[in-house]
């Protein structure tokens, strides 16, 4: 037996694979496990891990192939892949040179569904600047579902229980099958042209494949173009749909639906109580104020009133009147003072007063005689004394 070195045996390995005609060209069924990227000078490969139910090979993709390829490989597509098998002398590994790749089955549709999902991303469906925030307290409530499964019963028994003013308006429609994808975009039209506030799109769970006509381009369509907020309810937590991004909101379960899309009876008894107590209060506060704007008014009224103007005038009147006739008063015993000392006075100098002393006047005629040459003997005189008067002859005179 020879002795030969690592790198030896690795080259005769590699010679081995290189010269077998099956392990060039052939085609290989497979899923993608694992997918990494990396970049290089001259372009952009992939090394892929591709998998069957029972073992794993390493695979790569160089950036010329990758450029040619219709769709992004990516981890859990089923593709079958034109290669041929390579050795990597220097570490002893072995990997399949991909030189075309094409989706398979599940695979094909994994692609056109990522790629009506970059579609519409692209178109802005998928935008939080499009959800719309859901009604408080919506009059009607729409339900697109079928109308004989458990679905329809959770969510009409739920807003029952918890929010019985609204109206549930249930519209039946096809939720898996050929024919589906039409039948959810006539109920979600039909319940929009109802005047609902809010529906709600629904289906219990099932496979990926029964969930699938949810994925439909019309079902986003229609959501995306609905006047009114959707709610996507279809499946459980581990299902996901694009109705699920696209509508204004997603939640797991029909129950939860109709929970999101109404508010608890008590809890608003609740509010309505507390707001009538606030009401009331606010309302007592009012009263009271314009009650005491009133009292203010009405007595700025009163005080301004013709009768009252009037009484105050009466009432300044009367105090002017008093106070006149007290100067009035006041100015006539002054006068009347003074008219006393006058009289005192002239009184005094009266040529009455002086006559009381023992003299007499003396009139010739209405005239006083002052000097007696006003006279001549035998003229008759008036003598007028203090009390009483004669007559008298002028006898003699000087």
């Amino acid at each position: 037996m020879s002795m030969i070195t690592v790198s030896q045996l690795n080259r005769h390995i590699s010679e081995l694979v290189s010269g077998d005609r099956e392990l060039k060209g052939f085609m290989l069924r497979a899923e993608i496990a694992q997918v990494d990227l990396f970049r290089a000078a001259n372009g952009t490969m992939l090394f892929l891990t591709l998998k069957d139910e029972q073992s794993e090979i390493k695979a790569n993709l160089y950036s010329g192939v990758l450029s040619r390829l219709k769709f992004r490989p990516e981890k859990g597509m089923s593709v079958i892949v034109m290669g041929s098998v390579s050795v990597y002398e220097k570490r002893g590994t072995y990997s399949v040179t991909i030189m075309d790749m094409a989706a398979d089955g599940a695979g094909l549709a994994a692609a056109a569904l990522d790629e009506l999902k970059k579609k519409l991303a692209k178109e802005g469906f998928f935008s939080e600047e499009h959800k719309r925030p859901l009604p408080y307290m919506p009059k009607k409530i729409g339900v697109v579902t079928s109308l004989t499964g458990a679905v329809v019963h959770d969510i009409t028994d739920t807003l029952t229980t918890r929010y019985p003013l609204c109206e549930v308006y249930a519209v039946h429609c096809q939720v898996q099958g050929a024919g589906a994808p039409e039948s959810i975009v006539r109920g979600i039209m039909r319940a929009e042209s109802a005047g609902c506030d809010v529906i709600i799109v629904g289906r219990g769970g099932g496979s990926d494949e029964e969930l699938s006509v949810f994925n439909d381009e019309r079902i986003a369509r229609a959501v995306y173009n609905c006047l009114v907020p959707v709610v996507s309810a279809v499946g459980h937590e581990q299902n996901h749909t694009i109705i699920d991004d696209v509508a204004d909101r997603y939640v797991s379960t029909p129950t939860r639906a109709a929970i999101a899309v109404s508010p608890d009876i008590s809890e608003i008894m609740r509010n309505v109580s507390v707001y009538s107590e606030h009401l009331g209060k606010a309302m007592n506060n009012i009263i009271g104020n314009a009650e005491r704007s009133f009292q203010l008014a009405q007595a700025k009224l009163a005080a301004n009133s013709p009768e009252n103007r009037l009484k105050l005038a009466e009432e300044r009147i009367n105090s002017m009147e008093n106070r006149l006739g007290s100067a009035v008063e006041r100015k006539l015993q002054s006068l009347d003072s003074s008219l006393e000392r006058c009289i005192a006075v002239l009184e005094g100098r009266s040529p009455l007063k002086i006559m009381e002393a023992g003299y007499s006047l003396a009139y010739k005629g209405e005239s006083l005689i002052k000097d007696s040459a006003e006279t001549e003997c035998g003229d008759i005189i008036t003598l007028r004394f203090a009390k009483g008067g004669a007559e008298a002859e002028i006898k003699k005179k000087w």
